[in-house]
């Protein structure tokens, strides 16, 4: 790749921007200077660049917004999520993000999202930060020098961090920080917030909308890896359910661990070029890929550096929601390209603090769609200030806050690929067993590995399977190297009326959350859900 161009005004001028100093496609050494020699960012003692994003340190989405115009007034799935504003704003706001950045030193970047060639689709960057460039090119797919010779976007990214706009309401929006999806003019914008993620969420929003309404393709909130047979497995799951170190396996190639997509042709392809990843807590011994990964090329977002230049990963003082960015190939054993074929197992990972779930069941159709449409977990106790008991928390198609449709658009495609393609759909639970939070105890990981090895290899294909009197998961009876007493969740518990109850509990939470989705639904999905309907307690004999 060549290594650095800049470029004069003109061929920014395009973009409505004047008089600034381009930094084209600059390695990530060339950036990693540039912010440490401007007091952007410090290397660690092994040399990772390591930035402090301000007064954002996660994505705020409040603040995102979609243009609403022809191509997305009835398509999009309007309210909390995904709210309006006008096309004459937008205009506006792109207008003032414009002559922000006219007169800087910015920092253009080319790259492409989608990895199967068929759905590639180029994304140009241009960013007020050298290291929001640095995030780009660790996060999407590296173009060759070819590719870039005669690099056409086909979608722009403005990124102005610290732009604020001084007249919300005036605008249309909540406050001075704005991230906006624009289908017609195909920019997103990004405003007054330097968190990286505004960046990769706005990109994967955008393909939420246009892979699955112009290419039929459905884009999916999941990790996928592939084992030496070309079997292709898919785990969905909220933060904290397993999905980064479940698909991470010593014995399968990983394609990627947050986004990507199923297409007409059955293949898997990943979106991205890079991970994302959390790093509160990190240890090599807990998360021995991430761990090793984090080194020059990396990027640390808001951790905490120690005075002999160490990462204190268990200082959250800055936040939480500490993370590092890298590319893909600083993980050994990967796909390459990002995409396979065949599917074979989906995996829906819930940590259900309530320890009501069975840790391993198979699912229907129409189960897979109702549990895909709920995107279950549970918050547990201690995580937030104010929770004392676990709060069952649901995320449509575990990726509510990235989903432009209605989630059953999405289930529907979902439903339909499963049965074609003759795929399993398993529920996990890494969550608890023997009693909720505080009382049982969580699913060993090594029980849980086991658990999806062996549906791997194709163990779980002759077994016999009881189905759950609650919630109609269908529960193997076997499973190798697992004990047989945890795989009905009610023998691990000692008051078995006590179980009984709080899996009604949980059951009417997942009605109450289905009601809102319901008048979308198929009778088939609808009927996927727990067996007892919302007003009715089960006599169950023990």
């Amino acid at each position: 790749m060549k290594e650095s161009t800049t470029l004069l005004n003109t061929d920014l001028e395009k973009y409505g921007l004047k008089d600034v100093k381009a930094h084209w496609n600059l390695s990530p050494e060339e950036l990693q200077k540039i912010t440490v020699e401007k007091g952007m960012g410090e290397e660690t003692s092994n040399g990772t660049l390591a930035v402090n994003t301000g007064k954002f340190t996660g994505r705020s989405p409040q603040d995102r917004f979609i243009v609403k115009d022809d191509y997305t007034a009835d398509r999009v799935w309007w309210g909390k999520v995904n709210k309006p504003v006008s096309p004459e704003n937008f205009d506006r706001l792109q207008v003032e993000v414009e002559n922000y950045l006219s007169g800087k030193e910015l920092y253009v970047r080319d790259g492409s999202v989608c990895a199967d060639p068929k759905y590639k689709m180029n994304v140009r960057t241009i960013a007020e930060l050298p290291w929001s460039s640095m995030f780009v090119f660790n996060m999407f797919l590296r173009p060759s020098a070819k590719e870039l010779e005669n690099f056409q976007e086909d979608w722009l990214v403005l990124c102005a961090p610290n732009y604020e706009c001084p007249d919300p309401q005036g605008y249309g929006i909540r406050q001075g920080n704005f991230s906006i999806l624009n289908f017609t003019k195909k920019i997103a914008l990004v405003g007054g917030s330097a968190y990286t993620g505004e960046i990769k969420k706005g990109i994967f929003s955008a393909l939420n909308m246009i892979l699955p309404t112009d290419k039929n393709v459905l884009p999916m909130h999941c990790s996928a890896n592939v084992g030496e047979e070309g079997d292709t497995a898919i785990f969905f799951g909220l933060s904290g359910t397993g999905k980064t170190t479940l698909s991470a396996d010593p014995n399968r190639k990983l394609i990627g661990d947050d986004e990507h997509g199923w297409t007409a042709e059955n293949n898997i392809f990943n979106f991205e070029g890079g991970c994302y990843a959390k790093v509160i807590d990190l240890t090599e011994e807990k998360e021995p890929d991430i761990f090793r990964a984090i080194k020059p090329g990396a990027l640390l977002e808001n951790v905490v550096i120690k005075e002999n230049g160490e990462v204190d990963y268990m200082d959250g003082s800055i936040t939480q929601n500490t993370r590092v960015s890298y590319p893909i190939y600083h993980i050994d054993n990967i796909q390459e390209p990002s995409y396979a074929e065949n599917p074979k197992n989906i995996f829906f990972l819930t940590c259900d603090a309530f320890g009501v779930l069975p840790p391993v069941s198979k699912l229907t159709p129409g189960q897979a769609a109702y549990h895909f449409i709920s995107g279950y977990t549970a918050k547990v106790a201690g995580t937030e200030a104010g929770i004392t008991e676990p709060v069952p928390s649901f995320s449509a198609c575990f990726g509510a806050p990235f989903m432009p449709l209605h989630p059953t658009v999405y289930a529907e495609m979902l439903s339909k690929k499963m049965t074609e393609a003759g795929v399993n759909v398993w529920l996990i639970n890494t969550g608890w067993s023997g009693g909720p939070h505080g009382v049982g105890s969580r699913i060993k990981l090594k029980y849980t590995r086991a658990m999806i090895t062996e549906i791997l290899k194709g163990s779980l294909e002759n077994v016999e399977f009881d189905q759950h009197p609650i919630f109609g998961l269908f529960m193997p009876k076997y499973c190798p190297n697992v004990p047989i007493e945890m795989l009905d969740p009610m023998n691990t518990w000692l008051q078995k009326g006590g179980y009984i109850s709080k899996a009604i509990q949980l059951a009417h939470s997942f009605h109450l959350n289905f009601e809102k989705f319901a008048n979308e639904a198929s009778q088939q999905i609808i009927e996927g859900g727990p067996l007892i309907d919302e007003h009715h307690h089960l006599d169950v004999h023990m």
